[in-house]
């Protein structure tokens, strides 16, 4: 029988989409871009992307879906004052308004109307950023085959910021309008104009760095949790567990801390063998322990008064 020999498909992420299949004989198209929901297998071919994410593709759209949430508690609580009362009703409607975004998102996501997502597999760093992939067989014309290898973690992240956008302009104004009676008319919608500043770098950190997060996100959790945990328990002037107790916020603070050291350690272990990795949750309290019970020798102005009795 004779076989049609198709010249090579150049680039690392160009392939020839299925144009037809009868019975076992497929028949093929030009070398090219996939489709969106399609990448290429081991000989080039397109295909659907028919898998579903994996425990770790589920952590990074969680680290993902957070960040948006954990900014506008930080600038709520930064601009509400100390006299507000209207903080603690705004965090439950950032709460609300990413809850049901993350929702939103997934229903309208490919299979449409189920909170179940069809994806491919991620298999290198190269894969999120295949528009730096595009050959030039020539090295005069480029055939262009960016596409999303990673699909849907590239673009949902994306979606999922702009249904965050649409909730928090629709709802949080004419809640702030009503509760934030102890801020003046230009304090009280501070924090709304914050995000409008922190969705578009959030927008872009995406965009660019996307890849790097997804391998980088758990370190990044420990490392943040660690230090702000740090900068805020020194700010409160927290040296005991007697100063923790004197005001619940500072609890809701630390078992917040708890919380993300937490997800932290899940990511980087994947609980792959939950004999193991579980055991490695007990250390979550571990620096805020050390914290402490160190505080004390570390006060600045006890340093201070000690080198002046030295001298």
């Amino acid at each position: 029988s004779a076989v049609t020999i198709q010249p090579a498909c150049l680039g690392l992420y160009c392939g020839r989409t299925v144009l037809s299949i009868n019975g076992s004989v497929e028949t093929y198209g030009e070398c090219g871009v996939c489709p969106r929901g399609q990448r290429t297998d081991d000989n080039k071919i397109c295909r659907e992307c028919v898998g579903s994410p994996d425990r770790y593709d589920w952590l990074y759209l969680g680290f993902m879906a957070m960040l948006p949430l954990v900014l506008h508690w930080f600038f709520i609580e930064w601009y509400s004052g100390k006299k507000s009362s209207s903080a603690l009703l705004q965090h439950i409607t950032a709460l609300f308004e990413c809850s049901i975004a993350a929702i939103v998102t997934l229903v309208v996501s490919d299979p449409v109307g189920s909170l179940h997502i069809r994806s491919c597999k991620v298999k290198k760093l190269s894969d999120w950023y295949t528009m730096l992939y595009n050959p030039s067989p020539d090295y005069i014309t480029t055939v262009h085959c960016t596409h999303e290898a990673v699909y849907p973690l590239y673009t949902i992240v994306f979606i999922y910021y702009a249904f965050c956008l649409v909730l928090m302009m629709l709802l949080r104004p004419f809640l702030v309008k009503k509760i934030a009676c102890g801020l003046g008319k230009s304090d009280r919608f501070k924090s709304i104009y914050a995000a409008l500043y922190f969705f578009p770098i959030l927008t872009v950190l995406q965009a660019v760095g996307g890849g790097l997060l997804y391998y980088a996100f758990p370190y990044i959790i420990l490392v943040l949790s660690l230090v702000t945990l740090a900068v805020y328990m020194s700010a409160s002037e927290v040296e005991s567990f007697k100063d923790l107790l004197v005001r619940k916020k500072r609890l809701v603070v630390l078992f917040s801390h708890w919380l993300l050291h937490a997800y932290g350690i899940i990511s980087i272990s994947k609980l792959d063998k939950l004999e193991q990795d579980l055991p490695l949750l007990a250390l979550v309290p571990t620096p805020a322990l050390f914290y402490l019970l160190t505080a004390k020798y570390t006060e600045p102005s006890r340093i201070l008064s000690e080198g002046g009795n030295g001298h």
